[in-house]
């Protein structure tokens, strides 16, 4: 997580960070019913996340304000990024190993593919995810929340996709953590994913969630996406055919980079 994003994340005006959780759920309310009499006149869906989403306060003052324009690349970025294994070894996927001992929580292993918009899978492509821990306490100097850091666990891992866009990460469940959006604001358990994509100056970062977390109807973040189908498609699956005998429970997410069901990508300034 990077100095401006956590500063984001959790640096907000004292005014802002008073609204009550109460007050923040009736104006997520109010702008999906909003929303849902667009598309029953007949708006298209939305697919990605709202830019300037009042209930999540600091993208009032962080969003684009004006229409971007095209830059050109410099000639560097005018190729496609390429790794392997000299480059990824594939014991950095496994966060759960990086230290002398072993790390606190629940083991984990999070799965999938990574396909493009007409389902063909995306090979040699390089993910890097961060999280916090079991605690929810991120290894980072500015997350300074009364929650221990567990010195055998630091959050951050990355793989290289396979032949059929595969990816695996084994890692420790994150817990939720307070944020200062609002007062007795907390963020669902998640896991940072950061992909590239045809050039360096295409990374594109998103979050994965957990099934039936309670904090998902509270979180201004996840419900700045207005759709339901759309936030559905950030939370993964357990899937029992990866959970190993009493090793790691297994969870499932396939990420999709375009098209009209494309996974949602935020900002890099957004990383919370």
């Amino acid at each position: 997580m990077s100095n401006e994003a956590f500063n984001n994340a959790h640096v907000l005006d004292p005014a802002a960070s008073q609204a009550t959780q109460e007050q923040i759920t009736g104006e997520i309310t109010d702008i999906h019913e909003a929303y849902r009499q667009e598309v029953l006149a007949g708006k298209k869906a939305e697919t990605q996340p709202r830019v300037d989403f009042a209930p999540y306060r600091s993208s009032l003052l962080r969003h684009p304000t004006k229409d971007l324009h095209h830059t050109d690349p410099e000639t560097i970025e005018l190729h496609s990024p390429a790794f392997g294994q000299r480059d990824v070894h594939v014991l950095e996927s496994d966060l759960t190993i990086q230290h002398n001992g072993e790390p606190i929580g629940e083991r984990i292993v999070v799965a999938g593919r990574v396909l493009d918009g007409d389902g063909r899978p995306v090979a040699n492509q390089l993910i890097e995810i961060w999280q916090a821990n079991a605690a929810g306490r991120y290894v980072h100097k500015r997350d300074q929340h009364p929650a221990p850091i567990d010195p055998n666990f630091t959050g951050v891992g990355r793989a290289i996709t396979g032949p059929n866009g595969e990816y695996s990460f084994t890692t420790i469940k994150p817990a939720p953590y307070p944020w200062k959006n609002h007062h007795n604001a907390w963020r669902p358990a998640h896991i940072h994913f950061s992909l590239f994509g045809t050039d360096f100056t295409q990374r594109m970062i998103t979050q994965m969630y957990f099934p039936g977390d309670p904090l998902f109807a509270l979180d201004p973040i996840y419900q700045a996406i207005t759709d339901q189908k759309a936030r559905d498609a950030l939370v993964a699956t357990y899937d029992h055919n990866l959970t190993s005998h009493e090793w790691a429970t297994g969870y499932n997410w396939d990420i999709v980079l375009t098209g009209s069901n494309r996974t949602w990508m935020e900002n890099e300034e957004e990383e919370h």
